[in-house]
């Protein structure tokens, strides 16, 4: 069993009210959660990871809790992404733990969600920051909800440590018009339209 210790908690909440153009009828929210941990195969080659996958999902079921009442509830969340920031110490392979943990902790909190959690990880110092994206929950073709939130910790990752980092959103980019598929056209089908 791999031990991930919490060292730290950060949540980022964002309320979109334009733009550029007109006011929006209603804000947009975005939100992020950040958990600072420790990497318990830093300084080390592990041939066998997927296990710690496992050990990781309470966290990933936490987070998702926490970021959702940070939202003001599930009712509206339609937009989801997740990622992490390897410490120097570790590899990159150390952020893919979180693919499971992270994804279907979300899914599991969101009900129905059927389209890919969009990922991204990387190996970064200090206070790196990385962008996580954003995709609609059920239909991965809606162009409106692409989109990224740029998050970091300013004192994490340590060389040891990992920042696993969820986001969240309600509604499609303020002033969104590039076409595509619509909101209303999402069958929810097959997690693409």
């Amino acid at each position: 069993m791999a031990d991930f210790p919490l060292r730290k908690i950060t949540l980022q909440i964002e309320e979109i009210h334009h733009d550029g153009g007109p006011p929006a009828a209603l804000p947009r929210l975005r939100g992020a959660i950040l958990a600072v941990v420790r990497n318990p195969f830093a300084h080390r080659h592990e041939p066998d990871l997927q296990p710690a996958m496992e050990d990781l999902k309470p966290l990933g079921l936490q987070l998702a809790d926490r970021l959702i009442a940070a939202l003001g509830g599930r009712e509206g969340i339609d937009a989801y992404g997740k990622g992490a920031i390897v410490g120097s110490a570790g590899e990159l392979e150390h952020g893919a733990l979180w693919h499971a943990p992270g994804g279907y902790g979300m899914r599991e909190r969101l009900g129905e969600s059927r389209a890919i959690v969009p990922s991204t990880k990387k190996v970064g110092p200090m206070g790196a920051r990385i962008d996580i994206p954003l995709g609609h929950i059920n239909a991965a073709y809606v162009r409106g909800h692409f989109d990224a939130m740029e998050v970091g910790v300013p004192d994490g990752p340590r060389p040891d440590e990992i920042v696993f980092i969820l986001a969240m959103a309600r509604g499609a980019r303020v002033h969104s018009r590039m076409g595509g598929l619509e909101l209303h056209q999402v069958k929810g089908e097959d997690g693409l339209r």
